[in-house]
């Protein structure tokens, strides 16, 4: 019951992130990561305990292994989706951020006196314009 209940916080927590995900809220926006960690650290643990006995968890007990085998086949599905989701809210935080420093790099060389080639910029010859001899 323990693990059922352990897979089925993991289901509705990863489905929680993949709605905030589909927002088109950037990757960092996801409160979830910390309780992902802890409840992903307890799963391990789980296994881990289940494997140094060597026993089946679920030997014996046909409905039990149907319900852990359909509960652990719907937390793959949401996994798998929310690691597509990450990776497109990745991708448009990355998007973002070449925005940002492309138009950063374009303010700046726009009011510098000299350019990357080392010619005059706008600024040196709107200031230059006005100087007469």
């Amino acid at each position: 019951a323990d693990l059922i209940a352990l897979i089925d916080e993991m289901i509705v927590l990863t489905a929680e992130e993949n709605a905030i995900l589909a927002k088109g809220l950037p990757a960092s926006r996801s409160m979830q990561l910390p309780r992902k960690m802890e409840l992903a650290a307890a799963f391990e643990r789980w296994v881990a305990e289940v494997s140094s006995r060597g026993t089946d968890l679920v030997m014996g007990n046909e409905a039990l292994r149907q319900t852990v085998a359909e509960r652990l086949q719907s937390l793959q599905l949401s996994i798998d989706e929310n690691v597509i989701m990450l990776r497109a809210a990745i991708e448009a935080s990355q998007r973002r951020i070449d925005a940002v420093m492309s138009a950063i790099r374009g303010r700046i060389s726009d009011s510098a006196t000299y350019t990357a080639n080392g010619r005059t910029g706008q600024a040196a010859r709107s200031y230059s314009a006005n100087i007469r001899a």
